[in-house]
């Protein structure tokens, strides 16, 4: 069945059952790999993005749910957003795998509340398992990021390739 969604502000047209997850018809019908498979059951937020300006788990948010809502990805952020600045200069990823669900969280974090507390970062945030423990770092790049202010200029991919880079897996399950 043919669906457009409206994904980083493009109509795209894509051939999937409305029951199929969102984070399937991004990786394996579009090819954008960014957003990461993690658990399967949003509890690990490695498939994060935003849907209207909200952050919701992609694994289990069928496409007949998302209607005409603006869906975000971490590709949409064309990497000079703030909070992909601060990832950047705070040293954040490690292996990167939950990374951009990380970035995405934290862009609609600030989105919300411009200037966070260390308990709004910790709430909106406990949804995003980082395996690595890079907790710390990413609570001081979402700070630094709220200081940073709005995104400014041109995207530079090399930005977003080091952001958005993890285990280049574009199968189901491939890569984990």
């Amino acid at each position: 069945m043919a669906v457009t969604l409206d994904i980083n502000g493009k109509p795209t047209s894509v051939q999937a059952s409305p029951d199929t997850p969102l984070l399937w018809v991004l990786r394996d019908e579009l090819g954008m790999t960014g957003t990461k498979f993690g658990c399967g059951m949003a509890q690990c937020g490695a498939c994060t993005v935003h849907l209207d300006g909200q952050a919701i788990r992609s694994c289990v948010t069928p496409i007949e749910a998302v209607g005409t809502a603006k869906i975000t990805t971490i590709e949409g952020l064309g990497g000079q957003h703030p909070v992909q600045q601060a990832w950047v200069r705070h040293d954040v990823p490690q292996c990167g795998y939950c990374q951009s669900g990380q970035i995405m969280s934290a862009c609609a974090l600030l989105a919300q509340k411009a200037k966070p507390s260390d308990e709004d970062i910790d709430n909106a945030m406990a949804g995003n398992i980082c395996r690595c423990g890079a907790y710390q770092r990413i609570r001081a790049a979402i700070k630094d990021a709220a200081d940073t202010g709005p995104p400014m200029g041109e995207p530079h991919a090399d930005l977003d390739e080091a952001i958005v880079a993890g285990s280049g897996a574009t199968h189901r399950g491939a890569g984990r």
